[in-house]
């Protein structure tokens, strides 16, 4: 669980956004998401290359 100490006289959008990217960085939901369901682990590689391969391909292109 993550926590975020409120300063006093701070206001609670500012604190509420500093919460929010923690998450985002931490990658929390990510995680959560993942877990929801099991993947076997040939699976989640030929993802992670497809998604690898795809990536370097636009990347290439972009270069152009």
């Amino acid at each position: 669980m993550l926590k975020i100490k409120i300063v006093p006289g701070e206001n609670i959008d500012r604190a509420l956004k500093r919460y929010r990217n923690k998450v985002r960085s931490t990658k929390q939901l990510t995680q959560i998401r993942n877990n929801k369901e099991f993947t076997k682990k040939s699976t989640a590689k030929r993802e992670q290359m497809a998604k690898a391969v795809y990536l370097n391909e636009y990347k290439l292109k972009m270069e152009e």
